[in-house]
C-alpha cells in the first residue's frame, strides 16, 4: 500500500477515529485505525465494538491496500506536522511497518495484521430517512445535558430518539432525563420516519454524532433497526448499537397544570445564578429562587462558605413563592435557550417546575425542585 494525502484531509479522519477508540484496551487491535486504499481515496475505520466510524478521504493511491496501525500515535504525528504538508504512507507487508513521510519527517509505526480488525456487521435497518444537519444538532444539543451518568440505570444513559404525537401532527422527538431534570425536543418529522422503531442513542455517540452535524448545509443519511443506528454524510459513517431497554414513560413527569408564570431575560437569569452560586456550597449547589410581583430575589446560604443575593425585574404576577433548585441544573436549563426570555412555570415549592423558550413548545424542559 502506497499513497499520499492533504494533511488536512489526513488529521480530520484520524482525529474522528482516535476518538472512538478506547484509551484503556484489553484487545490491542481495538486501539488500531484500518487503513484502506484503493482507487482515488482512501478511509480510515475505527470501532470500540460498540461504535464504528469510517471516513473517507481522497488521496493520491499508488498502490491500493490496507493495514492498520495505532490511531491514537498516527493522530498526535499528524497533528504535530506543519500545515498544508503532503503526508505519504508506505506499508510493504512484509516488515510490520507503515512508514509516514512529509517533509524531511520520516516515521515507521508498527502495524497489526488487518484480518483481525473486525468490522461492525451491517445489519438491515428497517426505516431510512434523511435529516438536514443543523435539525438533528438542535434535537441532540438540546437534549444532551440530561443524559444520566448513573450506570445502575443503563436505560437512562442515552437520548431517546422517536416519532411521537404533538399539537399539529407527528414529530421526531428526542428526550433525555437522569431523574432529576428531563429535556423534550421536537423537530418536523421528516419524509419516511414514520415508521422509525424508538432507539436510545449512547451518551458517547451523540458525543461523536456532533462532529458530523457542523456543516449546517449537510444532508444526514439516517438508518435505523432495533439494534443498531446509522448517520452517514457523503465523507462520514457512523455507525452504533442502541442501548437494550425501554425507556421509562417520559410524560407521566411532564406537569401539566402547573399555572404560576414567571418570565425572565434568559441570559440575565444564567448569569445571575452563576453569580450567587459562588458561595454555595459543592455538594448541595443548593439557590432559592423567591418570587414576588414582578421581582425575583436569587439567594443563596451557605453556613460555611458565606451568602449571596440578587434581584432580577420579571414578568411575574401570581402568588408569593419560595422554591429552591440545583444551581448546576438550572444553569444547564438556561443555556439551551435561544430565545430572549426564558418561561418558567411553576405549581408549589414541591413539584416540578416547567421551563420552556418563549411561546415555542417544541423545546420542553422539567426540574425538580429541591428544599433549601
Amino acid at each position: 500500500m502506497k499513497f499520499s494525502i492533504e494533511r488536512a484531509t489526513l488529521l480530520k479522519a484520524v482525529a474522528q477515529a482516535q476518538s472512538v477508540v478506547e484509551r484503556r484496551n484489553t484487545i490491542p487491535i481495538l486501539a488500531n485505525v484500518l487503513i484502506e486504499a484503493d482507487g482515488d481515496s482512501v478511509q480510515f475505520r475505527a470501532t470500540d465494538l460498540d461504535i464504528e466510524v469510517v471516513d473517507r478521504g481522497p488521496a493520491q493511491v499508488e498502490r491500493a491496500g490496507s493495514t492498520t496501525v495505532s490511531a491514537v500515535t498516527l493522530h498526535e504525528i499528524v497533528r504535530k506536522l506543519p500545515d498544508g504538508a503532503l503526508v505519504s504512507l508506505t506499508d510493504d507487508g512484509a516488515s510490520g511497518r507503515l512508514t509516514v513521510e512529509a517533509g524531511r519527517s520520516n516515521f515507521a509505526l508498527a502495524t497489526l495484521p488487518k484480518e483481525d480488525f473486525p468490522v461492525m456487521a451491517s445489519s438491515e435497518y428497517s426505516c431510512n430517512f434523511s435529516a438536514k444537519a443543523p435539525e438533528l444538532r438542535r434535537l441532540f444539543d438540546k437534549s444532551k445535558f440530561a443524559i444520566s451518568t448513573e450506570e445502575t440505570r443503563y436505560y437512562l444513559n442515552g437520548v431517546y430518539m422517536h416519532v411521537s404525537d404533538a399539537d399539529g401532527g407527528q414529530v421526531l422527538r428526542c428526550v433525555a432525563t437522569d431523574g432529576h431534570r428531563l429535556a423534550r425536543i421536537d423537530s418536523d418529522l421528516p419524509d419516511g420516519a414514520g415508521t422509525m422503531p424508538g432507539i436510545i442513542v449512547p451518551r458517547k455517540t451523540v458525543g461523536e454524532l456532533r462532529k458530523l452535524l457542523d456543516d449546517d448545509e449537510t444532508e444526514i443519511a439516517v438508518s435505523v433497526s432495533e439494534t443498531k443506528v446509522r448517520f452517514a454524510t457523503p465523507d462520514i459513517t457512523l455507525t452504533s448499537k442502541v442501548i437494550d431497554g425501554t425507556f421509562p414513560d417520559y410524560s407521566r413527569v411532564i406537569p401539566t397544570g402547573n399555572t404560576r408564570k414567571l418570565e425572565v431575560d434568559a441570559s440575565e437569569f444564567a448569569q445571575a445564578v452563576d453569580r450567587v452560586a459562588t458561595v454555595s456550597s459543592e455538594r448541595s449547589r443548593a439557590v432559592k429562587l423567591s418570587l414576588d410581583e414582578d421581582r425575583l430575589v436569587l439567594s443563596v446560604n451557605a453556613p460555611d462558605s458565606g451568602a449571596a443575593e440578587e434581584e432580577l425585574a420579571v414578568a411575574y404576577g401570581d402568588d408569593k413563592l419560595d422554591i429552591g433548585f440545583n444551581a448546576k441544573y438550572l444553569l444547564e436549563i438556561a443555556s439551551q435557550v435561544d430565545r430572549e426570555n426564558a418561561v418558567f412555570l411553576f405549581n408549589s415549592s414541591g413539584d416540578p417546575t416547567l421551563m420552556r423558550e418563549g411561546n415555542d413548545t417544541s423545546a420542553v424542559y422539567v426540574v425538580m425542585p429541591m428544599r433549601v
